[in-house]
Order: C-alpha cells, then structure tokens, then sequence
C-alpha cells in the first residue's frame, strides 16, 4: 500500500481517540473548594512556611498548574477538586488574581466553597496572637482623611466617610460601599466545627501575652471566634487607629459586625466573588473568610506605636493555626460532598 494512504488510514483510526482527548481537555475541572492564601515567601514546599506552605504539604496539592493571570502557579490535588491560589499581597494584587481564577475555563467554580486563609493583625480587645476569627462581614477603607495634626481638636481621629463632615456619620448617600456582608450562616457553621479545636501555643506566644494582662482576651490562650475582617491597602497600627477601625467596622455593618482582624486582602477578594457570581462563575454565598492573628494591631501598654510597628512578630503559630482551623472544615465539606455540593451548610 502507498505510504500516503497508509497514513491516511492511521489518521481515520486516530480521529476519534484524538478527538475524544481534545474533548476531555477542554472540559473544566469541577472543583469542591479553593483555597485561597495571599503570599509564600519561599518555595510552596520544603522550607520555611507562609500562608501556603502547610495546604500544598498537607493537603497534598501536588500538581503546579501555570497561572499567568496571577502572581504565582496554582496547586491542586490529584483528584482535581481541591484548589490552591497566592493572590498576591494588598488589594491591587487580590482582586485580579480572584477575577483571572474565576474566569479561567480549566475549572468549574460554581459549586466551590471559597476559602480565604491567612494570616492578620488582631484587634487586642478581641482576641490573642494565634487566635483564628471567622467573619460574618468584610469591611472596606475608602474614606476622607484629615492629618491628625490638622483635625478639629474634639475628634477622636481624622478619617471619615466620603460625603460626611467629621467622623462616625454614614451619609444617606455614601459615595461608596464599604460593606461586603457574607453568608453569617455559614460563617457560623463553620466557628460551630472549629470552636473546641486546640490552636498550638508556644512560649513567644505565652511571653508576648504578659504584656497584655490589661486586655482580657489578648491575654488569654489563642481561641477560635467569630469576628469581622477590616480590609486597607495602608499598613496601620496604633491605639487609635485600632479604635477608628472599630468604630468603622460598626458603622458600615449598622452594628451587626465587630472588627477583629486587620488585613491587606478580603475586600478585593469579596469584590472580585460579587462580580464573578453576577456572572454565574461562582456562588458568593460560599465564600468564607478565616483569618489568624500573627501581631496586634496595636501596641502593648508602656510600647510606643513605632515601637511596635517596626518590631519583628514574634514566633507566633497563626501559618499552622489557619491550616489547621480551615482544613477542618475542608474536610468535613469534601467527606460529605453529597450534601454539601448543593445544600450550603448553615442554611
């Protein structure tokens, strides 16, 4: 027989084979939960551990996918339904890394718990280094800022909310939204499923908390709660920028909210999942956002501020506190997918 015609004949066996092949690689992964972490400092693997470090090692997110819509390669687990994503730090980072995510059509997100898990500052009258907080609200920083030295002398900071004229007023008409609410029901779910969990302690965490005898719940243990994220690209601290975030986080919640844990992240995060449900890519009802304390967000008494702010952290165990208190529910929403693939838990 020609050669020619000899391969002809391959090419009509291979058709439907290869056709078959291209047909599975175009159909996206359906994906159970990601996890969603904003920086590894090293390697995923192998050396000293970030926010992603623990989840790739323990969780068995062995295959690199390229991600060029994102800081860093993806992760996944050899089933495919378990994802891994490095947003990248500050809201400028986060926010296109969740949109390139939700839009990327290797995977199917619909039905996807959303997990953000990393580290934060924390709220001393709230909680202690280590402690673990999931939000019911994530709260946004767009605001007007007068320098405290310029501020009319009877307020309590000079930030405030665009359209208003001093602080702790929202107009009827605020120029912007600050407020993402997320499902409180499945935020609570999920505290209910980690509230008795043991958060490894250690003796830089114990040192660190005899500072803080003043501040019941930065003295104690680190424990699992329920508290709400506050999200700003500036990297604040002190006594009463700790108080302005609380005072925000109660007004823009009406509230419903208490600030806990300060961050670089959740809201752009919360904003890309509004835009990507809107589009049908995923269900914003399952984002869930766990944060761990890695410092306070203020100084100890006797500290000064710059003090504090320029100090190193200590060795706290917040990297292993976010794996252990966030795989706890990944694992009980993956073992019992049959109901939680359609059925939200909380609901």
């Amino acid at each position: 027989m020609h050669r020619k015609s000899k391969l002809l004949i391959l090419l009509a066996l291979l058709a439907p084979a290869l056709g078959q092949s291209h047909a599975q690689a175009q159909t996206p992964w359906p994906i159970k939960a990601v996890i969603i972490t904003t920086f590894e400092p090293g390697a995923d693997t192998g050396d000293t551990p970030g926010e992603f470090q623990y989840w790739v090692e323990r969780e068995h997110l062995d295959e690199t996918l390229p991600f060029p819509g994102g800081t860093r390669a993806l992760r996944i687990n050899r089933t495919h339904d378990v994802l891994g994503i490095v947003t990248g730090m500050t809201l400028a980072n986060a926010g296109p890394s969740m949109m390139a995510l939700g839009l990327d059509p290797r995977f199917d997100l619909t039905h996807a718990y959303l997990l953000v898990a990393g580290i934060a500052g924390v709220d001393p009258n709230v909680a202690s280094i280590g402690s673990a907080a999931w939000a019911s609200f994530v709260v946004n920083d767009v605001n007007r800022q007068i320098d405290s030295r310029e501020m009319p002398p009877t307020w309590p900071y000079g930030l405030f909310v665009i359209g208003a004229h001093r602080p702790n007023v929202l107009p009827v008409n605020a120029m912007t939204n600050n407020l993402y609410e997320l499902n409180s029901k499945l935020a609570h779910w999920a505290f209910l499923q980690t509230q008795s969990t043991p958060i490894p302690d250690n003796e830089a965490m114990r040192k660190n908390r005899e500072a803080w005898s003043s501040y019941p719940n930065a003295a104690k243990p680190p424990f699992v709660l329920e508290g709400d994220s506050y999200a700003s690209d500036s990297y604040w601290h002190g006594a009463a920028l700790t108080k302005y975030a609380e005072d925000w986080v109660i007004l823009w919640t009406k509230g419903r909210g208490h600030f806990a844990m300060t961050n670089m992240e959740d809201s752009a995060i919360a904003e890309a999942v509004l835009r990507l449900d809107r589009m049908h890519k995923v269900d914003r009802n399952r984002l869930m956002v766990l944060r761990t304390a890695s410092n306070f967000s203020m100084p100890h008494p006797g500290q000064t501020a710059i003090d504090s702010v320029n100090s190193p952290y200590i060795n706290s165990t917040a990297y292993e506190s976010a794996w252990l208190i966030g795989s706890t529910v990944l694992h009980k929403l993956t073992a019992d997918w049959a109901s939680y693939k359609d059925k939200i838990p909380g609901e």
